[in-house]
């Protein structure tokens, strides 16, 4: 808060003419030209992976199986993220205040939380999807099908919403009640009590997180057991597809899965439950860098579940020489050479 002119002339704050303005941190003017390219590339990114995404599974008729309905949904989530909320929180990150209003603060809080759970909770979804149609490859089409894909997608969305605008609301309530020490003009920050904090991390990600590497973990040795099998039936006959090369293209597929999803998100929601109990003490800057790490995980989902796929290769070509707009484009057999 502001007190004394005279003895903080050298301290900038978001509002100059408030007595109750937020300090504000200034970057050198190099540094903050940089993070805006840096971060607005990221932005972009996010954007155009998943909007090609977005538009390669809803344009090609092939793709519209139960798998790729989730990966679509996954699209849409990052997509939003990128285009709704990481633009503000570029402003907020760099200009370190927020001067887009309280009512704008909250719903971009509320979206923020909602499009983050989503994007989780569908990475989980796609995980169990994965696992059955390995474990279960000969019941795989009775038990997901297409309207049990759009079931789970649409369960996942409403349990994101009624999260991220339950943690808004429950924050909104602290500020009002015992933190409005904090609570200055020029912040939007989110402030959750220790258990919200442990309870909402618990669930939004360590228990999902668990969840998912114990099935990348079967699906890993499912691989191994039909990897030797593979061994038993074919021997080594050259030019055939090897166990070691089985086994190392599953392998490295899902640590790039895995390794991506929790080094993203793990500082973040470390973090997130330290923070209530070191009495919110966590220095904004980063707090705000672990929020832009976990962003990445957005950024890098078009490239993990989409771009290795040879089918998404041919269609990212029809798109870029605009074959899409030829008749029966929506119908070409992306899976021929």
């Amino acid at each position: 808060m502001k007190n004394n002119h005279s003895e903080t002339e050298n301290v900038h704050y978001c509002f100059e003419s408030s007595n109750t303005s937020c300090v504000k941190l200034v970057y050198p003017t190099t540094i903050r030209a940089s993070l805006y390219v840096l971060l607005g590339a990221t932005i972009l990114l996010t954007v155009l992976g998943n909007l090609l995404v977005i538009v390669t599974i809803s344009h090609c008729k092939q793709l519209h199986t139960p798998t790729n309905y989730l990966i679509l949904s996954l699209a849409v989530s990052d997509f939003l993220l990128g285009a709704v909320v990481m633009p503000p929180s570029l402003i907020r990150s760099l200009e370190t205040c927020w001067y887009l209003g309280d009512w704008f603060c909250q719903i971009h809080s509320s979206i923020d939380f909602s499009l983050t759970a989503a994007s989780i909770f569908m990475l989980y979804l796609i995980s169990i999807e994965r696992y059955v149609a390995i474990s279960r490859p000969l019941l795989y089409h009775t038990l997901i099908t297409t309207h049990v894909a759009k079931c789970m997608i649409l369960s996942c969305w409403v349990l994101s919403a009624l999260i991220g605008f339950g943690m808004e609301l429950n924050s909104l309530t602290i500020h009002n009640v015992s933190l409005t020490q904090l609570n200055c003009e020029g912040r939007c920050a989110v402030l959750l009590d220790k258990v919200s904090s442990i309870l909402s991390s618990l669930f939004v990600f360590f228990i999902p997180g668990l969840f998912m590497l114990g099935l990348y973990l079967k699906i890993l040795l499912i691989a191994h057991k039909q990897a030797r099998s593979l061994q038993d039936t074919l021997g080594r006959k050259k030019g055939k597809a090897t166990p070691s090369k089985v086994e190392r293209k599953a392998t490295k597929t899902l640590a790039i899965v895995m390794g991506i999803f929790l080094s993203c998100w793990i500082p973040f929601f470390i973090c997130n439950i330290i923070d209530p109990i070191i009495d919110y003490s966590t220095p904004p800057v980063l707090f705000d860098m672990l929020v832009w790490i976990g962003y990445l995980n957005s950024t890098f989902n078009p490239i993990v579940y989409a771009f290795f796929y040879t089918w998404f290769r041919k269609a990212f070509k029809m798109i870029i020489l605009c074959k899409i707009f030829q008749q029966a484009s929506s119908t070409i057999n992306l899976f021929t050479d």
